[in-house]
């Protein structure tokens, strides 16, 4: 074996003895030369590599072995399925431990900081406090882990219960297990941060007490904000090449559904003569698959199919189109039937039965993590992106993959409690990211956006709905008709455009 070519077997998650014995069968039978090299190895596990039609011919290859092969090359497995844990919380008590569950999940992650070992307990940080405003020579504070605190500055972290712009700056709420805490941020950056915050997100924060004589300002100054964020990090990749496709916002049932574009597209999976459409291997649905009804005022104007029943059938019709071959995951979004309030379990089986059926295809719920071939994708319609859009500075709906960011950013799929984003009383809180993905998908608000942050690569898939009147009244100009691809092996996306026919 060229050394080459045992570099190449050592990278690969499948059975290497399997694939050389199977080398070695076919080189017996054409009486080649006995050292394996790096394309005997392309020629087993990727069958489209060979070199010649007559070389085909000649080998007489048993496809079945190289297919089982191939097969086991591209590994899939859900990480995490929303669908699992919901309904498990009821009324106040349901929120009460919601939220417990958000800040201790987000605690934990910010505790990878160096600057987490000095997180004080806010009633602590004010006892501090009070007995310096009195005189008592005792400034014995300590911090979450029972350590004594010394420092000027304090660190507390707790979720942001509100901020509001006042004439000397941007005053800031947080609120842990203990109590709440007023802090102001008075310079330009610290107040430019604190304006991007959402409210109800994990923050930590570095904070220092003031008081002067003439009482121009008393009380807790922000000298430092710290987001959980996701860190830098280098993304994992797959060993071998694949691809998949990004879609989300089919709304089967409107009369803006763009069925002949659609139908390109799936007719595009199947054209095997298509050296690209050979590579993927894998498919994630984004959500909002039908139009539904009821879901915003006058919606029945818009619709061609106006029974749900009826869309969800034409579109089962249409999913089943999907080559076999492919691994199909889909997620739910707010115009589907079930649950609407987040987390979504996966699409009720009495409605999409017939896609459960369907071996090549995953029903998942929203959010859910996917691993592919390695390389882990966070699903997420992305109803949130609504509130995160309507509140950060500088945010419209042409810049999807923005607001996407401010998510990673908060370590949050939804944030922002009580605004257009219904949340459930969950005793787990499965919104907040404790895991960072390698690609974050979502759709919802119908604009193509990609951008790389810190390692991740943000994708929102657009649409395959045409501008609706609501649209127009909200301002958004969607970019339907694209299928997103991810090339698996080097994250590097590609558009295709179904908008026109495609010369084959």
């Amino acid at each position: 074996m060229h050394p080459d070519a045992f570099a190449m077997l050592k990278g690969l998650d499948t059975d290497i003895l399997r694939i050389v014995q199977d080398i070695i069968k076919i080189k017996s039978k054409q009486k080649q030369s006995s050292t394996i090299i790096i394309d005997d190895i392309k020629r087993l596990i990727n069958p489209e590599s060979k070199v010649t039609t007559e070389d085909s011919r000649n080998s007489n290859i048993d496809t079945n072995i190289d297919n089982s092969v191939l097969e086991k090359q591209h590994n899939h497995k859900v990480i995490l399925d929303a669908s699992i844990n919901v309904n498990t919380g009821e009324g106040v008590e349901g929120y009460t431990a919601l939220f417990r569950s958000r800040y201790e999940k987000s605690l934990r992650i910010l505790s990878l900081r160096p600057e987490s070992k000095r997180i004080a307990k806010i009633t602590s940080i004010k006892q501090k406090t009070s007995r310096n405003s009195k005189n008592i020579k005792s400034d014995k504070s300590y911090d979450m882990g029972g350590n004594l605190i010394s420092n000027s500055t304090s660190i507390v972290s707790g979720l942001l219960m509100s901020k509001r712009g006042k004439k000397n700056g941007v005053e800031m709420v947080i609120d842990d297990f203990s109590g709440s805490l007023s802090a102001l941020a008075t310079t330009n950056e610290l107040k430019k941060q604190a304006s991007m915050l959402t409210l109800d997100q994990m923050v930590m924060l570095e904070v220092e007490n003031i008081s002067n004589n003439k009482k121009v300002f008393q009380g807790f100054v922000v000298k430092d904000i710290i987001s959980p964020d996701i860190p830098d990090h280098l993304p994992t990749r797959s060993k071998i090449e694949s691809y998949v496709v990004l879609i989300s916002d089919i709304h089967v049932g409107s009369k803006n559904f763009m069925e002949a574009e659609f139908i390109r597209f799936l007719n595009w999976l199947s054209s095997n003569d298509d050296e690209l459409v050979r590579k993927i291997k894998f498919i994630c649905i984004g959500g909002d698959i039908i139009d539904g009804i009821g879901i915003f005022p006058n919606q029945d104007k818009e619709l061609l199919e106006t029974d749900t029943s009826k869309q969800v059938s034409h579109a089962i019709d249409l999913l089943n189109k999907i080559p076999k071959n492919l691994r199909v995951f889909i997620i739910p979004g707010n115009h589907d039937p079930g649950r609407r309030a987040l987390p979504q379990p996966s699409l009720p089986k009495r409605d999409f039965n017939e896609l459960y059926l369907l071996e090549n295809f995953t029903m998942i719920g929203n959010p859910s993590m996917v691993e592919l071939d390695g390389v882990k994708i966070l699903m997420y319609h992305g109803q949130s992106l609504d509130d995160i859009i309507a509140t950060t500075p500088g945010l419209d709906y042409s810049k999807p993959a923005e607001a996407m960011k401010i998510l990673l950013k908060t370590r949050h799929l939804s944030p922002i409690y009580g605004q257009r984003t219904p949340i459930a009383p969950e005793l787990e809180d499965m919104m907040v990211i404790t895991e960072v993905p390698d690609i974050f998908h979502s759709g919802h608000v119908h604009v193509m956006g990609v951008q790389n942050y810190r390692g991740t690569l943000i994708v929102n898939s657009g649409a395959w709905q045409s501008q609706t009147k609501f649209q127009q009244t909200m301002g958004v100009v969607p970019t339907p008709g694209i299928a997103i691809l991810v090339n698996l092996a080097t994250l590097q996306p590609y558009q295709m455009s179904f908008n026109q026919p495609l010369l084959m």
